[in-house]
């Protein structure tokens, strides 16, 4: 889930992780530790208990079945250049009030430019939309309130929010790689954004890296 800020923010930095940025694995009821995190280092890895412990402080979790079920009726993303059908998804748009009010805009093409995507950037690309049920569903408008409550402290000079929200399912075979980012180390451009795991089948570990834009460091989560 991508966030931009309607009056230009600057990028966020995932680079200087710490030890210290992995928060505890017990429930928390507030996203102090949260923000923390990310005005410090500009990055939190969030283990799944915890994750558990905040999100129902933002709303119902009632559709969740039906929410993370979803992911098993995504479509193929035939835009990727290097000829895979291995990435699976689907995208929608939102804006968010200062206030946290939150609306679903019309469907829309997803675009980057070929300097933050060099494999799949500078065209418009048209994914299936999110299913009404999910992208309005509580689940859904739950995790967009937690965002909201995060980026807005984070960046309380933000006065509204751009966001778009994608499902991605990546699948792997013994005779192909799945690979969630074939262009390499990704960016995408924005100010904020949440990469939220719903599960994962058949897979044995995995770590996503973090890479300083300038400075050349990297980090990876478990």
């Amino acid at each position: 889930m991508r966030w931009r800020s309607q009056n230009g923010l600057s990028e966020a930095q995932f680079c200087r992780r710490r030890r210290d940025n992995t928060l505890d694995m017990i429930p928390v009821l507030t996203i102090a530790p949260l923000s923390e995190a990310v005005t410090r280092a500009g990055y939190a890895f969030v283990p799944a208990a915890t994750m558990r412990g905040i999100l129902p402080s933002f709303g119902m979790l009632a559709d969740w079945p039906a929410f993370a079920g979803s992911w098993a009726d995504l479509r193929i993303d035939t835009y990727m250049a290097d000829g895979g059908r291995y990435r699976h998804r689907r995208h929608a748009a939102y804006s968010v009030t200062q206030d946290g009010a939150i609306a679903r805009k019309p469907h829309q093409a997803h675009f980057q430019t070929r300097d933050y995507n060099p494999l799949n950037g500078g065209i418009a690309r048209w994914f299936e939309p999110i299913e009404t049920a999910v992208g309005e569903g509580p689940t859904m408008q739950s995790i967009l309130r937690l965002c909201h409550a995060l980026f807005q402290a984070v960046a309380p000079a933000s006065d509204g929010w751009h966001v778009e929200a994608h499902q991605f399912r990546i699948a792997a075979r013994r005779e192909a790689l799945g690979r969630p980012t074939p262009e390499g180390m990704h960016r995408d451009g924005v100010d904020f954004a949440l990469v939220l795991l719903i599960d994962r089948r058949n897979i044995a570990r995995g770590t996503t890296p973090f890479r300083h834009p300038t400075a050349g460091r990297s980090a990876a989560s478990p």
